[in-house]
């Protein structure tokens, strides 16, 4: 098995749909997130490697960061060599939760 096959293995998606509300409300909490959500949700899907993001916190809390908005349905996260990429999954979000998302990232922090 290979490197990267055993990484993207690790990867686990759910459907925003299945999420309680106080996960939502929870990962939409903190303020680093947000702002992964509104650069995310000023870039074409796929752009963004989680490495290309200027922010406040070391490697490993970024990527805590990261598997808490991928645990709350909020992104969507494919390994492209050694980068992950993300996508915002506003569309799945907002039929689960309309208005949430853009509530929350168009408010200025």
């Amino acid at each position: 098995m290979s490197v990267e096959s055993a990484r993207a293995r690790t990867l686990s998606h759910v459907d925003p749909a299945e999420v309680p509300l106080q996960a939502a409300l929870d990962a939409l909490a903190d303020p680093v997130r947000r702002s992964i959500l509104r650069d995310l949700s000023v870039h074409d899907d796929w752009t963004r490697a989680c490495g290309t993001f200027d922010l406040p916190v070391k490697k490993a809390t970024a990527s805590h960061h990261f598997a808490v908005l991928r645990a709350a349905g909020l992104i969507e996260q494919r390994d492209e060599g050694a980068r992950r990429l993300n996508r915002l999954r506003r569309e799945e979000f907002d039929t689960a939760f309309p208005g949430l998302l853009t509530a929350t990232i168009d408010r200025a922090d």
